[in-house]
């Protein structure tokens, strides 16, 4: 059994022929279709039908026509959409490396700095294999582990650190500010990451750290930092002081030495 779907009427020079073209499936088996392109050529003996085909050509030829300027004019109906909708591109790793070594690399990155493979929202961290990663999603990786106690809370550190973003690019240091920083830990002066991460550090040790979005600083208008992205630490813990209340009076405060 066959299915046609479109027929077309062929030009002929004589017009007593009438040649018509179809298309259609032709279902040789079960679950098998063939395409199949069939013919025919009528004679038209009547002038009356003969005039009747070329009027209906005519006809044709004037939709077609209409049809044509509809489109070009951009007045064309709403057709039915095929159901089918534009793929999106495949996520390109590579080239979305590579742009990242290019800039961090204008930027002047340290050596051994990890690499940020973004698309959209989704952030891709690439490390060499000295780098660790903890079970709250902190990465970091020891130059140098130092020596002595690690600092507990309520004791005040010192330390050094160079700040970069996704892009390599330092946003803030304390060796061009002059001075090292100095903050007590548990008291919330630090973002969690970062607290984190110097929490097992020792003395003398020199660590870099990869803090993600959800342990980073807020963001917003009135904060440092304008958008949600992955921030890099280099520290270095000078050292580690006890600290304890003083009250003179009306007058209290926190000295540690």
């Amino acid at each position: 059994m066959s299915t046609i779907l479109s027929a077309v009427r062929l030009p002929s020079s004589d017009p007593s022929l009438l040649s018509y073209c179809s298309l259609g499936y032709f279902s040789a088996q079960k679950n098998q279709k063939l395409k199949v392109l069939r013919c025919s050529i009528h004679h038209l003996k009547d002038d009356r039908l003969q005039k009747l085909h070329i009027s209906q050509g005519e006809e044709q030829l004037r939709r077609r026509f209409l049809l044509l300027f509809l489109f070009s004019s951009g007045l064309s109906p709403t057709l039915a959409s095929s159901g089918k909708t534009k793929g999106k591109n495949p996520y390109d790793e590579r080239r979305l490396l590579e742009q990242n070594r290019r800039i961090q690399k204008e930027n002047n990155a340290p050596e051994d700095f990890p690499n940020f493979v973004r698309e959209g929202f989704q952030v891709k961290v690439l490390t060499s294999e000295n780098y660790v990663k903890s079970d709250s999603g902190l990465i970091y990786r020891d130059f140098e582990v130092g020596k002595g106690d690690c600092p507990k809370a309520g004791q005040q550190v010192t330390f050094h650190y160079v700040g970069y973003n996704e892009s390599g690019r330092r946003i803030d240091s304390t060796y061009l500010q002059g001075s090292p920083a100095r903050i007590r830990m548990g008291t919330n002066a630090l973002v969690p990451g970062f607290e984190e991460g110097i929490r097992d550090m020792r003395p003398g040790g020199r660590r870099r750290m990869i803090i993600p979005p959800e342990l980073g600083p807020p963001v917003g208008p009135s904060t440092f930092f304008s958008s949600k992205q992955f921030e890099v630490f280099d520290v270095e813990l000078l050292g580690i002081k006890n600290c304890e209340r003083r009250t003179i009076g009306f007058y209290s405060d926190v000295v540690c030495n």
